[in-house]
């Protein structure tokens, strides 16, 4: 795992700056999804990624403390704890689409097995692979981080 630019033998990548709030919609036909507080996780996969990258992409993303709390501690966002908003980047064609799905899947495991997230009724929203995504964010700043695999 690397924090920076993207080498050509990566896998996959993920960006994942803090929102206050994130509503993003794809297609006329779509509806728009929200998250509170919590993280935007920008995700594409590259040739050569499988299913056997997901769970160290998920728990890399969950559990990295790239989130301030309110005394501005550094925590995951799963110890914040916060919504996440999956923003699909459609790199791979039906394949992408693939592993799009299982990590997202992940993703709502690992907040459904975390007490606090549970607790605190976080979710989990992703935009539609493949469409255009519109997406309207609060953030406290330009925290966005690459994370490569």
């Amino acid at each position: 795992t690397n924090i920076g630019a993207i080498p050509a033998s990566s896998l996959g990548a993920g960006r994942s700056p803090q929102c206050l709030h994130a509503p993003p919609k794809g297609d006329a036909a779509a509806q728009w999804v929200e998250v509170q507080r919590g993280s935007v996780i920008y995700v594409c996969f590259f040739k050569g990624a499988d299913k056997e990258l997901l769970p160290k992409m998920v728990n890399t993303l969950l559990n990295v403390k790239f989130s301030e709390t309110d005394n501005g501690k550094h925590v995951s966002v799963l110890d914040l704890p916060g919504d996440i908003l999956i923003i699909p980047q459609a790199t791979l064609g039906e394949e992408g689409l693939e592993l799009h799905s299982l990590f997202v899947s992940l993703c709502e495991k690992e907040l459904a097995a975390n007490s606090k997230c549970t607790e605190a009724g976080v979710v989990v929203e992703h935009g539609t692979y493949g469409n255009r995504q519109v997406l309207k964010l609060d953030s406290h700043g330009p925290y966005t981080h690459l994370i490569e695999f």
